[in-house]
């Protein structure tokens, strides 16, 4: 759903022009503080906001800027820009926003399967040391062979991974 802030005439038009171009129901609220209220009480995956009327209410704003959540903010003038540039404006910022988390989400599978494979080499060297120790008790190293040969087995699952 998205929350276009503005108290345009040509508000309605808007919002039937963003409902067709992006697919998703738009709600429209006419003030700065109403538009704060319901980012508040519902989730939006994008405000648009009129430039010159959210400007004006400064105080407001920041309460509206705070409740966003992970609604992309697009601010717009449209006293200047037609509905369908609207459209297109929101449409880059949502595939911009699409690409930035999955740079994000890359980001951290990487950096999980390093702590991964850093713990699993931190295992297999610490069995493979303690395999060595004179005088071990058989069931003891039978253990240790079977947690050195999982390790193994979740290290070559890691590179096929990779």
């Amino acid at each position: 759903m998205i929350l276009l802030v503005t108290s345009n005439d040509r508000r309605v038009e808007c919002g039937v022009v963003l409902e067709r171009a992006v697919g998703e129901s738009v709600e429209v609220c006419e003030s700065v503080r109403k538009a704060a209220s319901r980012l508040r009480n519902n989730e939006y995956s994008a405000v648009i906001m009129d430039d010159p009327m959210v400007e004006a209410d400064g105080e407001a704003l920041e309460s509206l800027l705070n409740n966003l959540g992970l609604a992309i903010p697009v601010y717009v003038n449209l006293a200047v820009s037609n509905a369908d540039r609207i459209a297109r404006e929101l449409r880059v910022a949502q595939r911009r926003n699409r690409e930035s988390r999955m740079i994000a989400v890359r980001a951290a599978e990487s950096q999980l399967r390093s702590e991964i494979r850093d713990a699993v080499t931190g295992i297999l060297l610490s069995t493979e040391l303690a395999m060595t120790t004179p005088d071990m008790p058989m069931d003891a190293l039978e253990k240790l062979t079977s947690v050195c040969q999982l390790a193994s087995n979740i290290r070559s699952r890691l590179e096929v991974v990779n």
